[in-house]
């Protein structure tokens, strides 16, 4: 059984065909989503879809505000996803996405780690996990990652630090998101932590629609490329994919505290 522990199902890119994406992460051996919330005009998509579920695959709900549509977010948004915690904390597995991101063109960062702030307060006071979205700033997030010293960590989704970073992360109890980028053979440095980091650190995830693997990078992502993933990491480890899946998905359930799909 496998997990995809970051999955943007509930994108309009989905909505022709979602039952049919769904069916086939089942047939690939995909047994629970992780559908992260980016704004707070579509959490309640997120919210619809746990509610509705799917035969044979188990969808899990997060909510959060995501750095890069900071023109999207206002400020009433925080406590709005205060109040959305407390009135779904059962169904919720963590906040997010969040993050910092200091690629995209134009970033403020002092009103990225404001919004990211807020909501660590957020996860901190409710008990919750969090799914980081971090790009050119894993200093700047380890720095406030240390400052709140979260009661439960989270995933670093699709991460991308150096290796001195990882392990930074896997100190606090961070685990790191794997996805498409390692099916590209120029993506050295993350095939090679993919390979040597210790495989408890390690989950699995789509972003689907995006981070398309290398052989499907012509057509929206889907959940059911996380087999795809496990199968590359267990040739870059030597090791079968069984024991890649057993291991990250055993990991996710602990981290997120997943109800254990039935398969």
């Amino acid at each position: 059984m496998l997990i995809d522990s970051h999955c943007h199902l509930d994108f309009p890119v989905f909505d022709a065909r979602r039952e049919q994406v769904v069916e086939s992460a089942r047939q690939a051996g995909i047994g629970a989503i992780v559908v992260p919330g980016v704004t707070a005009e579509h959490w309640q998509r997120c919210l619809d879809l746990s509610t509705r579920g799917a035969e044979g695959v188990s969808l899990y709900p997060a909510l959060g505000l995501h750095p890069c549509f900071m023109d999207q977010h206002r400020p009433v948004d925080i406590e709005r996803l205060a109040s959305e915690v407390e009135s779904h904390r059962e169904a919720l597995v963590a906040i997010g996405e969040i993050g910092l991101d200091f690629q995209i063109d134009g970033f403020d960062p002092e009103a990225q780690t404001e919004l990211l702030v807020a909501q660590l307060k957020i996860a901190k006071a409710a008990n919750l996990p969090v799914l980081l979205h971090v790009r050119k700033a894993h200093d700047q997030m380890l720095k406030q990652l240390r400052r709140f010293a979260l009661p439960r960590a989270g995933i670093v989704h699709a991460f991308s630090g150096s290796e001195q970073q990882a392990q930074e992360y896997l100190k606090l109890g961070f685990k790191l998101g794997f996805g498409g980028a390692i099916s590209y053979s120029r993506a050295t440095k993350l095939r090679r932590l993919a390979a040597e980091l210790p495989l408890t650190s390690i989950v699995l995830e789509t972003d689907a629609p995006d981070m398309a693997l290398s052989d499907w990078r012509d057509a929206p992502n889907e959940p059911m490329r996380v087999a795809d993933v496990a199968g590359i990491i267990a040739q870059l480890r030597g090791i079968s994919v069984e024991e890649v899946a057993e291991t990250t998905s055993r990991t996710v359930l602990e981290l997120l505290e997943l109800l254990e799909p039935k398969r």
